[in-house]
């Protein structure tokens, strides 16, 4: 399987969309989707939105984050946002301020107004 890296030095501006694997360790300013995993490095930051089948994250993510399978958060990673998963992973002395809901079966919940609602898979 292919890997491509954004070097340390790099920022890109855009939305990119790829097969294969990717390793962010500059900054990426947009959106990402790959049908791979993501590794952001200890010096990676991403300022948007990342599908990928599997993810870890050492560096920075601010923005939505979809992971199929497992995000693996280390201690230094910073994420904001709102994460949809599989499995997680976290490390003592991440900084994980993000929404979370981990992707399983159809569950009954009640809303508000003491209604049952269906909260359906995120993932296929």
């Amino acid at each position: 399987m292919e890997r491509n890296v954004i070097a340390k030095s790099t920022v890109i501006i855009g939305e990119i969309k790829a097969d294969g694997d990717f390793r962010i360790d500059g900054t990426l300013e947009g959106n990402i989707t790959i049908t791979g995993k993501i590794i952001i490095g200890a010096t990676g930051s991403v300022k948007g939105d990342i599908i990928a089948s599997t993810a870890s994250v050492e560096g920075e993510s601010n923005g939505n984050l979809q992971v199929e399978k497992t995000l693996t958060v280390k201690s230094i990673a910073k994420i904001y946002g709102h994460v949809v998963v599989g499995k997680l992973s976290i490390e003592p002395g991440a900084d994980f301020n993000a929404s979370c809901i981990m992707k399983g079966d159809v569950k009954n919940i009640e809303n508000s107004n003491g209604k049952q609602s269906k909260l359906k898979k995120i993932f296929k």
